[in-house]
């Protein structure tokens, strides 16, 4: 997984970007990391440099969310989105985390705050309490300066870095 660049980016963008690098750095296993605002939006990932890949064919890529983040958040997006219809429907209050193990790796997502989610694709090997827990870290750092102001300002910077790499 690359470093995001954070050239341009203000000071709690670039934290949120270090809390990010720091997240992948010290959980091994993991293969893709992303954020996702409340409206399914990708804000943040581990693999930045692939954001314009995802808005091409390309058929050579792999497929599934080890190709990209942009494939983990609308996994993630759809995830959030029905498990906190369930909650709703069982009057279980809010979704806090979600957690899929699968025979080839697990899908962890975890709420952040007003909506925006954190998701994790973990391979099969990595310790799932190790990945929650440094999920919890990251969200309860980040949750308190993911306001909308930074929200758009992520946005805006993964859209300006799609546009430069479609030239």
């Amino acid at each position: 997984m690359t470093a995001p660049s954070t050239f341009g980016l203000s000071s709690e963008a670039r934290n949120l970007h270090w809390l990010l690098t720091n997240l992948v750095e010290e959980v091994p296993g993991l293969q893709s990391v992303a954020v996702v605002s409340s409206d399914g939006l990708l804000l943040l990932s581990s693999d930045p440099g692939r954001h314009a890949e995802v808005r091409t064919a390309d058929t050579t890529r792999p497929a599934g969310p080890k190709g990209s983040a942009a494939d983990l958040a609308t996994i993630v997006s759809g995830i959030g989105s029905l498990t906190i219809g369930a909650a709703k429907l069982m009057d279980g209050g809010g979704v806090k985390q979600t957690m899929v193990a699968m025979d080839e790796g697990s899908l962890f997502v975890m709420s952040i705050s007003d909506g925006s989610l954190l998701g994790v694709h973990g391979s099969p090997d990595c310790d799932m309490s190790v990945v929650a827990y440094h999920m919890a870290l990251f969200v309860g750092r980040a949750g308190h300066v993911l306001t909308p102001e930074l929200r758009t300002e992520l946005r805006q910077s993964l859209e300006a870095e799609a546009l430069g790499s479609a030239r």
